[in-house]
């Protein structure tokens, strides 16, 4: 019988061995990954910052309000800076010019904080309006998902169009592990967006959704099927439907390929769909069959 040493002695040595499926995954030099902590510590700063006085308590005096901002957005520089230069680094190895990068990218995001927080506001906004059992907008801020998940898509697809990488799905991710609502970054999203309830969602990275759309559980925004290239593998164009202004697609629907839904369009509740539909469209089921059933006899 082995002894534990001589177990312990060879596992470690056939794991440190880096196998031929892991090279393929793994940098050849040593490169450092993102911290996913930095990154949730990025996401609470960002949340503190566009809604001051919910999360933190400091920040409900007027008189310091300013203050504890400027501290907060200090903080968030520093982080995020650190942690694009280590994204961009993953992919090149100069060194300086990414963190020359990594400054500038930094220092775009911080001027695009009030946009962002212009959005999540219409998007808390547009949840109120549209659920009759919310009583106020903090409400909303402390309770919904969907909140949480449109503050870490805000912020991921900003760094995204900066062009960063890996950070922005990182970000999405960490949303949709604790929410079940899977957004990627680089979906297009405008303002006052809501999705009731919300588990279940899941919108494609080439997704075009506009204004004042409203989205129920279970919904899917994929794609039907995608072009590879010569050596089979997957070719990233435009796959996912664009969504018009004023459209509500209620539960569990599945809406596939580069389709069009038009403005002002209502799809009903488990619908596949896979044609564009004009502006104005009433979407919805036929009528249910009701069959009565005999002890059971037909099911």
């Amino acid at each position: 019988m082995q002894q534990p040493e001589e177990i312990f002695k060879k596992n470690i040595a056939l794991l440190s061995d880096m196998a031929v499926e892991e090279r393929l995954v793994v940098p050849c030099s040593p490169k450092r990954l993102p911290s996913v902590q930095s990154v949730r510590d990025i996401v609470s700063l960002v949340r503190d910052i566009v809604f001051p006085a919910y999360f933190d308590d400091k920040q409900s005096d007027p008189l310091y309000r300013q203050y504890h901002i400027g501290v907060n957005v200090e903080r968030l520089s520093v982080l995020l800076s650190e942690q694009i230069a280590t994204a961009l680094l993953f992919e090149c190895d100069c060194r300086d010019s990414a963190r020359e990068r990594a400054q500038g990218i930094m220092l775009s995001f911080i001027d695009h904080l009030p946009e962002i927080k212009r959005l999540l506001f219409t998007d808390v906004k547009a949840i109120f309006d549209n659920d009759p059992a919310v009583h106020n907008y903090s409400e909303v801020i402390f309770c919904y998902p969907v909140v949480q998940t449109m503050l870490h898509y805000r912020v991921a697809h900003q760094l995204h169009v900066m062009g960063v990488p890996i950070l922005p799905r990182i970000l999405t991710e960490l949303a949709h592990s604790a929410t079940g609502i899977d957004i990627n970054p680089g979906a297009e999203i405008g303002e006052y967006f809501a999705i009731d309830h919300g588990t279940g969602v899941v919108i494609g990275e080439t997704c075009i959704i506009g204004h004042h759309v409203t989205l129920y559980q279970g919904v899917t925004l994929g794609a039907k099927n995608f072009q590879v290239d010569d050596n089979g593998r997957p070719v990233n164009v435009p796959r996912h439907p664009i969504i018009g202004n004023h459209v509500t697609i209620y539960a569990n629907s599945t809406i596939l390929g580069r389709i069009t839904i038009g403005h002002n369009t209502v799809i009903g509740g488990n619908i596949w769909l896979t044609h564009s539909v004009p502006p104005g469209s009433r979407i919805l089921q036929s009528k249910a069959l009701d069959v009565s059933f005999n002890g059971g006899l037909g099911i």
